[in-house]
Parts: structure tokens; sequence; C-alpha cells
């Protein structure tokens, strides 16, 4: 405790150069101090006067104006409380308690000539013992959070946990499964609403024209063939001296198709839009 109060520091919260000290008579009831029981006019001692702070404690001290030379000093451990009081007539006048080093005490009336150095005299008490207030508040949260048990947020042994990401579900420690796809890997989209796919027709080929186009040689017949004797002859190869006297054997087939006037493409079973 004591290593602590020694690395505490003194700092200055509000200092004001004119102040005046009165004698007061003790008082004789509970209804509080009025500054027009004083002698105003006469005031005991005139100096400046510096709040300070060590810890917790706050200091009123009254110092010479010129030499510094301490007069009186009034620790205070509480604000508002019997350290520090007002007076109930005015609000530039307060009642202090004094202490020398031996422990003794005695209640001085101190006064501002301005209003504004009394409130800021106030307002530096009453902030200081605003900090006192959040950091004994802070520090009892503290103690209260190590006292509580601790949570253990680690994985027991054998202990596993289940991640779903989208459609695939994985478990801690295995393989993920693979998503179900179509055939050939490739996820088909349907047709848009309100419409259908037109395809487009497929031209013929050449060999398809052709074969479209091309006549069949003429049977010849023969008056002494009856029906019998052409299913015969189709089985049979045709003699040399039977074919076409060209050499040609596409001719026919260019000229036929030169023939043929152009035919419109055929119409496939498709539905045009």
């Amino acid at each position: 405790m004591a290593a602590t109060a020694e690395l505490e520091y003194e700092s200055v919260l509000c200092v004001k150069s004119d102040v005046n000290v009165y004698r007061i008579p003790p008082r004789t009831s509970n209804r509080g101090y009025r500054a027009s029981d004083w002698k105003l006019d006469h005031p005991d001692w005139t100096g400046r006067l510096r709040v300070t702070s060590k810890g917790k404690t706050a200091y009123i001290k009254l110092e010479d104006k010129v030499s510094g030379e301490l007069f009186a000093q009034a620790p205070i451990d509480q604000y508002p409380g019997i350290a520090v009081e007002t007076v109930t007539d005015s609000s530039r006048y307060f009642v202090i308690r004094i202490q020398n080093g031996t422990g003794r005490s005695a209640f001085i009336g101190i006064g501002f000539m301005d209003r504004g150095d009394a409130f800021d005299f106030n307002v530096s008490l009453q902030d200081h013992f605003k900090w006192v207030k959040q950091e004994t508040e802070i520090s009892k949260e503290s103690q209260e959070a190590d006292t509580r048990p601790k949570l253990d947020l680690g994985f027991k042994e054998g202990q596993t946990i289940k991640l779903n990401i989208g459609n695939m579900t994985t478990k801690k420690g295995g393989a993920a499964k693979p998503r179900a796809s179509g055939s050939g890997g490739l996820s088909l989209l349907p047709p848009p609403p309100g419409g259908k796919i037109a395809v487009p027709p497929i031209p013929p080929t050449s060999s398809t024209a052709i074969a479209n186009h091309v006549t069949p040689p003429p049977v010849l017949k023969s008056s002494n063939m009856n029906s019998a004797g052409i299913l015969l002859d189709l089985g049979t190869p045709v003699p040399a001296s039977k074919a076409p006297a060209t050499t040609d054997l596409w001719g026919d087939f260019s000229a036929a198709s030169s023939a043929v006037p152009n035919q419109a493409p055929q119409q496939s079973n498709w539905v045009q839009f």
C-alpha cells in the first residue's frame, strides 16, 4: 500500500488568485451556515487558493500570493460532505475543514469576489469525485469478474462440430460431400417462362438432296419375260451390253437434278414462331 502511495502524483485541478478567509462562529443549529453572520467586510486572511488531487483524495490549499507559503490545508475524501459545505444564503461562500499535521481540525469560511471563481471551484471538486466514483465501480466489477467461474470454450476430447456451408454439410475431421450434378457434370437451366425455344430447321445434306432428286433407271421389259423373270433379273448383275452407253455414271444424276425445279426446303416437324 505504501509503494502504491509513493507512485501517485499530485495534479492541479483549479487555481484562484483571490480568496478571502473568515473566522466563523460555531454552528448552533442544523439549519446550515449563513455568510451574513460573518464579517464579510473584514476578512481575516487573503491569499491564493489551489485545488489539487493525489490519488482519490482532493486538497484545498490556501497559500501566500507572493511566497507560495502554505497557510492552511483541507483534505477532502468526499464531496459533498463535511469537509466542504455551501452556505444557505450565497453561492460565493463555503465552509471548509482545515487540518494540521498533528490531526487537529477547525472550520473556516472562504469567499470569492467573482461568482465565476466560485463556480469553477465547485465544478473542479465535482469532476474529481465523479472520476473517483467511476474508478471504484470499474475496480469492483473487475474483482467480481475474477471471482466468477470462467467459461471453458475449448473442445473436449472426441467432441465434433458441424458446419453448414450452402448445400454442403461438412463434419470436422471428415471429407466434404460433393455436390450432386446433372449428367455430364453440367446443370441445365429450364427455359424462361412465357416462351418456347424455336429450333432452326436442319438444311438437307448434299447426299439427301441427291437422293430426293434422282430417278431410278427404267427397267427394260421383254415381251417374253414374265413377272418372275423380272424379280430374278433384279438379283443378277446387269450384263455390260445392257448398261447405258455413256461412261459417266453421274451424268444422269446431274441432269436429273438440273431438270428438277428448285423446291422449297422440307418443313420439319418443329413449329416455328
